[in-house]
């Protein structure tokens, strides 16, 4: 539990550094994002080593994996369409989120949030944070409370869209780890296929 505790700090410090705007300027946005995920999952492999034998890649769970990732995707949608009705700052935020990609290649950060971003964060975040919490306590205060940091871990960036993005999105795959553990690797899939998804193939 010490561990989870630490990379948990680990984790709020580098988010913090990438997303305050009082930092962000100093730091390559993409490459920080992917050296911390990477750190983080190897943190979590190293104090939680066996967490690959919950996954499975096979076509069941590539197809889940898709349908995961589009029906996020739909989610978001709608929730941005509704979220411009409620609040006169919400597509200024959301515009402001897919700034950080400009300049980049498109392909190379396909790459890096399809093979290295995306799944690092579910190793991370449902593999090792919410699997220790879900022990140490149960399933569903588990669930809850990972769900509850990984949105707070965005709240640097001070921007309510984002962080409640955050929160969406992470409820969505800590409930599904909440109750299909064994399709760990369809929720890595749908991970790294709605990151892309949503800032390179159909931004929304």
């Amino acid at each position: 539990m010490k561990r989870a505790i630490i990379t948990l700090l680990i984790a709020t410090a580098l988010w913090t550094i990438m997303f305050s705007p009082a930092t962000a300027p100093y730091v390559n946005f993409w490459w920080m994002m992917t050296a911390s995920a990477c750190t983080l999952s190897a943190l979590a492999t190293i104090f939680n080593p066996g967490w690959w034998k919950q996954v499975r890649i096979d076509a069941s769970n590539i197809i889940l994996g898709v349908v995961i990732a589009v029906a996020l995707w739909s989610i978001f949608w709608i929730g941005d369409k509704l979220s411009q009705i409620m609040f006169n700052f919400a597509r200024p935020q959301v515009d402001l989120i897919y700034s950080m990609k400009d300049g980049e290649s498109a392909w190379l950060l396909t790459a890096l949030m399809l093979f290295l971003i995306g799944p690092a964060e579910e190793i991370f975040w449902r593999g090792y944070i919410q699997k220790t919490f879900a022990a140490r306590w149960n399933p569903n205060i588990g669930f809850i409370v990972t769900t509850a940091i990984y949105a707070l871990v965005h709240a640097g960036s001070c921007n309510f869209m984002l962080t409640m993005a955050a929160l969406v999105a992470g409820f969505v795959w800590g409930l599904l780890y909440r109750f299909f553990p064994n399709r760990f690797g369809a929720i890595i899939i749908s991970h790294a296929l709605w990151d892309v998804a949503v800032f390179i193939w159909f931004p929304i």
